[in-house]
């Protein structure tokens, strides 16, 4: 979280709209995390994610060191999944929590007090559980069919996607699942108000490019970028 932010406000939820490029460690990619963000900076995402499932802690925190100095730099919001520890040490925005991490309420104080939390949820009744934890943001999936990442979800559909950001509101429903440039108007339309990528960009031959297509369709949603600073900005 950075100065000027107040936890737990639909200020700071607003800030984690539009457009979530996750910078993934799946070896299948050509490009590893830091090179991933550093084409969804330079193509304007506002908000990326560190995703790392098959490396160490001490790779992990080099990877969401270099990944900070991306996106302070960019002025995008940079999320660490999983590991709010991690995302403590890195100075990272926010952590993003699955079904199978710490529920946010076992966060300690000082975590919820400098990081946003996200929450990942793949049911109406997981959605309305992630309501109740004062979460700045819901992502909800997968929508889509997707081969990116493992899950013992079938794919939502569209019908309940916009269930689910009926029941979220007003707090930003990210749509995560098989999201791709040329289904991303008709997850706008269902309701969400970002969207959540990982293959889309890290496996584009021109994933800055890719970057742009995508935010050529949720641009509307996103909140403005932060200013950068030559010195850049520190965590609260």
């Amino acid at each position: 979280m950075r100065r000027g932010e107040t936890a737990g406000t639909p200020a700071r939820a607003a800030l984690y709209r539009g457009l979530h490029v996750l910078a993934d460690d799946d070896p299948r990619w050509p490009r590893d995390p830091p090179a991933q963000a550093a084409a969804a900076c330079a193509g304007g995402a506002p908000v990326v994610q560190l995703r790392a499932k098959r490396t160490t802690d001490a790779q992990i925190l080099a990877w969401a060191r270099a990944i900070r100095e991306l996106t302070r730099a960019s002025g995008a919001r940079f999320v660490v999944n999983d590991r709010f520890d991690l995302a403590l040490a890195a100075g990272a925005d926010a952590v993003h929590l699955g079904q199978g991490d710490l529920p946010p309420s076992a966060l300690p104080a000082v975590a919820r007090e400098r990081l946003a939390v996200g929450r990942s949820t793949h049911t109406l009744a997981q959605v309305r559980a992630a309501c109740r934890e004062a979460v700045d943001y819901v992502a909800f999936g997968p929508v889509f069919g997707t081969d990116s990442k493992q899950s013992e979800y079938a794919e939502r559909g569209l019908d309940m996607l916009s269930e689910a950001a009926e029941l979220a509101a007003p707090l930003p429903l990210i749509a995560i699942g098989g999201i791709a440039a040329d289904n991303l108007a008709k997850i706008i339309a269902a309701g969400a108000t970002g969207a959540a990528v990982i293959s889309a960009v890290a496996g584009a031959r021109d994933p800055e490019a890719a970057t742009r297509e995508l935010l050529a369709h949720t641009g509307q949603l996103s909140a403005a970028r932060a200013p950068s600073s030559p010195q850049g900005r520190e965590p609260r």
